[in-house]
């Protein structure tokens, strides 16, 4: 990314481009500020705002080009740059990620998956076999590894983080409810399942 744009600014920018897709797959050629807004209910100038980060003219009274737009979400957020992953934890949240078929289309490949339980090692889940997780340093080194997506159950994160770190694995994805101490060459991207959800609930 050539300029540092904020979590929040990604976070929606990924929802326009969600937005986006479904208007290609209908064949709907121009997509509106307004449009954008309504759909995701925050206000027009906020979109008209982060649309300009990406140096993306629209045309007066007529909007943007769905395609176009598209494709430079894609280029500001680096989708088009593939990162390799591996999942640490074949439990049920590793398996439904594993099988989720679109990270691909945001540059997401994961290549690997381990377990440290032996009635899970050697199974298969969407073509990967799942592996001894004690052959991860070898296996992330000749992989290429980027990512680490962490989802053991919270008592053995992080010792499984500190593992992680052994094996030089600089980014973590952790989906556990635990805050990871790394150094500070490591980065970690915590995914708050239960905050979220209680962030959508809290005025139900």
């Amino acid at each position: 990314m050539d300029k540092k744009i904020s979590d929040k600014v990604i976070n929606r920018l990924t929802l326009y481009h969600c937005i986006l897709t479904d208007f290609i797959d209908k064949n709907i050629e121009y997509i509106s500020s307004k449009q954008i807004a309504e759909l995701l209910h925050i206000d027009d100038s906020q979109v008209r705002k982060d649309i300009n980060l990406l140096n993306n003219s629209g045309k007066s009274r007529i909007g943007y080009i769905v395609k176009e737009l598209k494709i430079s979400i894609e280029k500001t957020l680096g989708f088009k740059k593939t990162k390799k992953a591996l999942i640490i934890g074949a439990g049920n949240l590793g398996t439904a990620i594993a099988n989720y078929g679109n990270f691909t289309d945001y540059g997401l490949q994961i290549l690997s998956i381990f377990d440290n339980d032996k009635n899970k090692i050697g199974r298969t889940i969407n073509g990967m076999e799942i592996q001894d997780i004690y052959e991860l340093p070898t296996s992330a080194l000749k992989e290429e590894i980027d990512i680490a997506i962490l989802t053991v159950p919270a008592k053995y994160a992080q010792s499984t983080a500190d593992f992680l770190v052994n094996a030089h694995i600089k980014y973590i994805w952790n989906f556990t409810p635990t805050v990871l101490s790394v150094p500070n060459n490591v980065q970690v991207w915590n995914e708050n399942l239960m905050g979220n959800f209680l962030q959508f609930t809290y005025n139900i």
